[in-house]
């Protein structure tokens, strides 16, 4: 994909009420080793082989790091304000096979449910549209996984097709959304 964005402006941190989401760091790897190790998270996402932190410091600065650098954004931690721990991960990626920036979640098993990951979803989403001029998201899912198709459709994303990534056999429901403001500009 060359969807030809080169930091326009950085987004390190967005807030909301309960959360605050920051730019993904190397001091982030044990969450991202505990995170990605998840059952969950192999069987909807898939695994990365992130055998230890070292692995995950290895893998955000080979991964995270450079899309950062490059766009201005990508992967976010999920920080709890009450008590500052650490929830999750959010992020708008590059994904080959996409013409369009794609967002994606997770969340450690004990935070699900709770609204989190909508929250910061949907913070992040506007954030793209306001802040850094993206004016379409897309949102990838396994068939299988129906809590990430119901949190998708409920931040308003449609589903369009299936769609398979290269190098990845498996198919795909691909949801999209448009920035709001486009549509009320068009007569």
């Amino acid at each position: 994909m060359n969807l030809k964005r080169t930091a326009m402006q950085q987004l390190n941190t967005v807030e909301t009420e309960r959360l605050t989401l920051k730019a993904i760091s190397e001091a982030d790897a044990d969450l991202i080793f505990r995170l990605y190790n998840e059952p969950k998270f192999i069987e909807f996402i898939g695994d990365r082989n992130i055998g230890s932190p070292e692995d995950a410091r290895k893998y955000i600065i080979a991964r995270f790091l450079p899309l950062a650098q490059k766009l201005g954004f990508g992967n976010y931690v999920i920080f709890r304000k009450l008590d500052h721990e650490k929830l999750g991960a959010v992020g708008i990626f590059e994904r080959d096979g996409l013409d369009v920036y794609d967002i994606g979640f997770s969340l450690l098993p004990e935070f699900e449910n709770k609204g989190y990951a909508f929250e910061a979803a949907k913070a992040l989403l506007d954030a793209a549209f306001s802040k850094l001029g993206i004016h379409r998201i897309s949102a990838i899912t396994t068939h299988n996984n129906f809590s990430s198709q119901k949190l998708i459709e409920k931040l308003g994303l449609k589903y369009i097709k299936t769609v398979r990534l290269p190098n990845d056999t498996e198919e795909l429901r691909y949801y999209e959304i448009q920035d709001q403001s486009i549509k009320k500009e068009t007569p």
